[in-house]
């Protein structure tokens, strides 16, 4: 396959479950040797588009190609090409850690030895050595996400999909996690990340595609998009949120743009240029109609205001309504 066409390439693709539509015409494109964050809240389609691409589910229109094989077509190929690890760490409870890996290696045909060999080769990396002759039933949720990464990782395959995994894990076990996912690109595989973490893709990913509802609504890198909600940002959270709707009228007089609410923080952002003395006129201003001021201050756009840009909503404020199912008839012809 050239090199400079995408490993993993998706255009039109539409699913649906029963009148819920996952996906609505979606357009992903992995480069290789880079990691591209698909980033979204619980329900916009992420699972379902990763269960297309690595041929768990048929799409109802539009085409993939992974490795340069249609995934509808030519499953097997891709297959041998791809690992995956899903929202929830997929082990045998009932085995060691070891067990496990040497249990998968042998099903992606490895040799007895060679997979004895690639699971402590994976067990070492992951930093589970301690662990790996004990039940993985005892395993703390970093270790389950991680022996399910390794797992992933047992034929060495150059094309990764990770769904959302770090999802549950404590701070110290997602910056691990974010250090292996950076050693797998550094390594040469080429890896399609999902995720609703704004700090993860904007860390991780070469490119992000921002998907709600199942349709991608931005696309481009962490510092593209930020470029999309303008410049500098003035912040202002209020100690009363009553006083939400009269300082919004104050405040527009020292931005340039729409100012916009947030009622359950008691917060209004706008965009400003000018900052040299701004901070102290606009608590005057709001000391003098006797608005309260808790915390305030300039800053740039991250990727949670391009998506309220976007929607009007805040991602990191999104409640869960995961709406990606499994059909299992589906699943019995793929």
């Amino acid at each position: 396959m050239p090199s400079s066409q995408p490993v993993v390439f998706a255009q039109g693709l539409e699913k649906r479950f029963g009148e819920t539509r996952a996906l609505r015409g979606l357009d992903l494109a992995l480069e290789q040797g880079q990691i591209l964050g698909v980033l979204g809240p619980n329900g916009a389609g992420k699972t379902t588009a990763v269960r297309i691409l690595t041929t768990l589910a048929l799409p109802d229109a539009g085409t993939a190609q992974v490795a340069g094989f249609d995934v509808v077509q030519h499953p097997q190929e891709v297959r041998l090409r791809i690992g995956v690890t899903g929202q929830y760490a997929a082990v045998d409870e009932l085995l060691t850690g070891r067990e496990n890996l040497e249990m998968i290696g042998q099903l992606a045909r490895l040799s007895k030895s060679d997979a004895a060999t690639r699971a402590t080769e994976l067990l070492e990396r992951l930093d589970l050595v301690d662990a790996a002759d004990r039940v993985s039933k005892g395993y703390s949720g970093g270790m389950r996400r991680r022996l399910d990464l390794a797992a992933s990782l047992m034929a060495r395959p150059p094309i990764i999909f990770l769904d959302e995994p770090t999802t549950g894990l404590d701070p110290r076990s997602r910056m691990q996690m974010w250090e292996l996912i950076e050693d797998l690109v550094h390594s040469g595989a080429s890896i399609l990340l999902t995720t609703q973490y704004l700090e993860e893709a904007d860390r991780l990913a070469d490119d992000i595609v921002i998907i709600d509802h199942g349709l991608a609504i931005a696309r481009g890198t962490a510092d593209e998009l930020k470029e999309q909600a303008g410049g500098q940002r003035l912040e202002v959270v209020l100690t009363h949120p009553e006083h939400l709707e009269r300082a919004s009228t104050i405040v527009q007089g020292f931005g340039e743009g729409e100012v916009q609410l947030d009622p359950r923080r008691s917060r209004l952002m706008t965009p400003v240029s000018a900052t040299d003395g701004l901070l102290a006129q606009v608590v005057l201003a709001l000391d003098g109609e006797g608005i309260a001021v808790t915390d305030l201050g300039v800053r740039k756009p991250t990727l949670d205001d391009v998506f309220l840009q976007l929607t009007g909503r805040e991602l990191s404020l999104e409640e869960s309504t995961e709406t990606d199912v499994v059909d299992v008839k589906e699943l019995s012809t793929v």
